[in-house]
């Protein structure tokens, strides 16, 4: 387990670059050029995509250990030390801002994506009226040019909704952040119109966990989960602007029996896009 900051409430969002993380990038581009290698036909040979190996090599995203590993092979054993050695440094320099670029670079590349909130709506599901509503009320208030990165951050990570149709994105929240009309009735009729459309999607499921549940599994908070190309689960909590990245094995199966058992306790994803019709329509 490791802890870093947060991301799906008005706690932290997607931390700012780090001149670490550009100064790794740089050094895997440059290794990558020097093997006569495009991102194209890097990519497939670390078992990354293309666009994900262009976002480490900018700085946007943190490099998780397999891609320290598979590189060897790639770009061999000279140019693998080179670059253990500059994560290294870039773990001491990012320090707690590190794990969430961890959280998201795992997310990335899921195949499946699980998230329960009872506090806020998850960040992959907020239209921005609901963004800016969020990042208004944080404490300590942003500064403007915080602000704007924030918003712009968390509206990029929802980019995987559409880029990745095979990725299955599971979500499970509670009726009553619909009920709370955050922000007031318009950010509330925009937020149901955003669920309502990414919840037309194939490869996503929302679930409402009415008002009146005696038997509701979701008491311990929040969780996320996801599910790696290699079919490992990951965890992932947060709260009070800190998280914890959970990658013992038996621990994530824990949390993956909890979503299990609430999947079974929420309304359908049927019943759950007449509810929001109807909370709409009451608007």
């Amino acid at each position: 387990m490791v802890r870093g900051n947060g991301e799906s409430g008005g706690a932290c969002g997607e931390p700012e670059l780090s001149d670490s993380l550009r100064t790794f990038g740089a050094v895997l581009k440059a290794l990558r050029d020097e093997a006569r290698l495009t991102q194209e036909q890097f990519a497939p040979r670390v078992q990354y995509s293309a666009a994900y190996i262009a976002k480490i090599e900018q700085g946007k995203r943190f490099p998780p250990r397999d891609l320290l590993d598979r590189s060897e092979e790639v770009l061999g054993a000279t140019a693998a030390r080179v670059l253990a050695a500059a994560a290294r440094s870039l773990t001491r320099k990012v320090g707690l801002a590190s794990w969430f670029l961890q959280w998201a670079a795992i997310e990335e590349e899921a195949v499946t994506l699980f998230s329960y909130e009872c506090s806020v709506i998850p960040g992959l599901l907020q239209p921005e009226p609901y963004i800016r509503a969020i990042f208004e009320r944080r404490l300590p208030p942003l500064s403007e040019e915080q602000f704007e990165y924030q918003v712009t951050a968390r509206l990029e990570r929802q980019r995987l909704l559409a880029e990745k149709p095979n990725t299955t994105f599971g979500f499970i929240i509670e009726q009553a952040l619909l009920e709370r009309r955050m922000a007031g009735v318009e950010v509330t009729r925009a937020l149901i119109d955003h669920l309502l459309a990414v919840g037309s999607l194939r490869n996503v499921e929302i679930q409402a966990v009415p008002l009146i549940q005696e038997d509701h599994s979701g008491f311990e908070g929040p969780l996320s989960l996801a599910e790696t190309a290699q079919n490992r689960w990951v965890g992932y909590v947060e709260a009070h602007d800190s998280s914890m990245l959970v990658t013992e094995p038996k621990a994530a199966s824990a949390m993956l029996q909890r979503y299990g058992k609430m999947r079974s306790q929420a309304l359908s994803h049927q019943a759950t896009a007449s509810l929001l019709e109807q909370m709409r329509g009451a608007l």
